[in-house]
């Protein structure tokens, strides 16, 4: 039975036993029946590759905390040994050593059940869960967000802080997962009051086309976060949404503006100077549509001075002489789709700021 349920724990890991050996892996001298596990003649292990895959699998559950299910494959591989070798001897140790270890968790459990009482079951979750939850926030990355927060609550409140902060997030984190999809080892975002927020991450090497699509990605999932609160606004009536709209779509489109370490000035460097020259276009033209709009008065609530300025510095790099040999036209799609949606979230977003008073 014993024997059963080794088997059985061993199948979950993937591994199987193997099939009978009847020469020496070594020496290749008969062995009979397949049973001996130690060759008579040069005292080779004759299933130790077995062993090994077995003490690898071990391995890795230790050190991921899954101690019972270690212990069960190093069994397994204790019964692949023969009993008198040293490595039997060692092994079995480690098996003791496992299992007091096990023992010592189960009692020290037992007595936090019964010191926490009904509470016991939500404190052993968050004690299993604890290596995921500081994989996933790291102290920087919660300071950074808390700080964030707070800052921001003392100046507008607590909703409008909190959607802020997760709007922001938001638009890290597409910078992050593209990264992620792309082979890259991101660090997690920073939040920085009245900065923004930024993900570390090492660019030697990295292609252009590949930087402009990890620096759009931002805005795009900035993008995203604004059209949620633009629906959250439109199911809910709250003031608070349609203010985080707004702010949200011009956080965005001023992250467009290709200077300094903002979004757009990385994806800029996949654009030929004709490329940066539409795009100025493009914006001049929309910020003339709503000068149009608001009847001619450029400082109309209407009037989207975003546009002239990120035009501006599009028109500054036709003259940076840092254009690629080829560029990218997806990048150029890619930028005026994001000036297009974000230009239009603006126009139907248009939210003063005493809406987060009400």
């Amino acid at each position: 039975m014993a024997d059963e349920v080794l088997n059985a724990e061993a199948a979950e890991n993937g591994i199987t036993d193997p099939a009978a050996i009847h020469n020496c892996p070594s020496c290749e001298v008969w062995l009979g029946d397949g049973e001996t596990l130690a060759c008579p003649e040069c005292q080779t292990l004759v299933y130790g590759q077995h062993v090994a895959t077995l003490a690898q699998a071990a391995h890795t559950e230790q050190q991921q905390g899954h101690f019972a299910a270690a212990r069960e494959l190093w069994l397994r591989a204790l019964q692949w040994l023969p009993p008198e070798t040293q490595q039997a001897a060692t092994l079995r140790t480690h098996v003791e050593q496992l299992t007091q270890r096990m023992e010592l968790e189960q009692q020290r459990e037992a007595k936090w059940k019964k010191r926490l009482g009904p509470l016991a079951p939500v404190a052993l979750f968050l004690f299993k869960a604890k290596s995921a939850i500081f994989i996933l926030f790291k102290a920087k990355f919660l300071l950074g967000f808390l700080s964030f927060f707070g800052f921001y609550w003392l100046l507008f409140g607590w909703k409008f802080a909190l959607g802020f902060a997760i709007s922001l997030l938001i638009h890290e984190m597409g910078h992050f997962i593209t990264l992620k999809r792309r082979g890259y080892q991101p660090e997690l975002p920073i939040l920085i009051p009245f900065v923004g927020g930024y993900v570390r991450w090492f660019s030697n090497g990295v292609s252009r086309e590949e930087l402009a699509a990890v620096s759009l990605a931002g805005p795009l999932y900035g993008l995203f976060a604004a059209i949620a609160c633009l629906l959250l606004w439109k199911l809910f009536g709250l003031p608070v949404f349609l203010v985080l709209a707004n702010v949200g779509a011009w956080i965005n489109l001023f992250n467009l503006l290709p200077i300094g370490g903002l979004d757009g000035s990385k994806a800029v460097y996949a654009l030929g100077y004709l490329q940066r020259l539409l795009l100025a276009s493009i914006c001049f033209l929309f910020f003339g549509l709503t000068v149009y709009a608001s009847g001619g008065h450029f400082f109309s609530p209407t009037t989207q001075w975003m546009f002239a300025i990120v035009g501006a510095g599009l028109l500054w790099r036709c003259y940076t002489h840092d254009a690629p040999e080829e560029p990218h036209t997806g990048t150029m799609i890619y930028f005026a789709g994001l000036l297009l949606a974000l230009g239009i979230m603006l126009l139907v977003t248009l939210a003063p700021v005493n809406l987060l008073t009400s």
